[in-house]
């Protein structure tokens, strides 16, 4: 009789632990989800802002007006044809927010492989303010000089996308060795040999999203006095770009 009971109690057992094991199963969390569906959550802010914010498009507004009424002042006494304004491309003409959206969502960063993908596709429009303040140059008569450290393979690409977006632009000067500052453009500029093409002209304003769109400056200004910023709303002007930059290499 006992042995019929402990193989009674056996079977129960048997029968009992595998339902436990599942419904332990079926009440422990779930993992966390690993596919790129998962990462697709991971959208940058900073890319949130600069594609979906009123303020991102206000201060574009904001920095071209200014910009604008100032250009009037400095060439109210200058003779057409003989002067020009330098401004950077990415972040400050056209804009490359769908890009960084788009590999945000994917949860990966810049590498040259998507960039030469989003390069080549031509989607990059013209940011707030930049075609009324660009029209405004040549009203004046003056010259467009684009300076982009956009790499010199891809100038071609770049002059097309300003083309199938309605940019005006007369010069675009790229970068040759994948690292050259921009002073010796500027001063290709200065003396006309930036191109046959145009003479030498007079840069009377710059416009850039990093300090080093600007001649001398570089991320150690963050820790100059107020006064190395005098030539910010008179002849620099910068726009806000939180999604890469030279500051990324500054120590926290």
């Amino acid at each position: 009789m006992a042995s019929l009971r402990l193989m009674g109690m056996n079977r129960l057992a048997a029968a009992v632990v595998p339902l436990l094991v599942a419904g332990c199963a079926s009440t422990a969390p779930a993992p966390e989800a690993t596919s790129p569906v998962g990462k697709q959550l991971e959208f940058s802010e900073a890319a949130k802002w600069a594609r979906y914010s009123a303020e991102h498009e206000a201060v574009y507004l904001q920095t071209y007006q200014l910009a604008a009424a100032r250009l009037v002042e400095l060439t109210r006494d200058l003779e057409p044809g003989t002067w020009a304004v330098s401004l950077d491309a990415d972040e400050t003409v056209i804009d490359n927010s769908l890009y960084q959206k788009e590999i945000s969502l994917l949860g990966e960063r810049y590498t040259p492989e998507t960039w030469d993908t989003w390069v080549r596709r031509l989607e990059a429009p013209p940011l707030p303010g930049a075609l009324e303040f660009l029209g405004l140059i040549h009203d004046r008569g003056g010259k467009i000089i684009i300076v982009t450290n956009r790499d010199e393979p891809y100038c071609d690409l770049t002059r097309d996308n300003f083309r199938r977006h309605g940019i005006p632009f007369d010069l675009m000067l790229c970068r040759v060795d994948g690292k050259s500052p921009k002073e010796p453009r500027w001063e290709a500029v200065r003396t006309g040999k930036a191109s046959p093409e145009l003479p030498p002209l007079e840069i009377v304003m710059w416009l850039g999203d990093n300090v080093n769109d600007f001649p001398g400056l570089d991320q150690e200004l963050r820790h100059a006095p107020a006064e190395a910023f005098a030539a910010f709303g008179d002849r620099y002007f910068v726009f806000p770009n939180p999604m890469y930059g030279s500051w990324e290499d500054n120590p926290n």
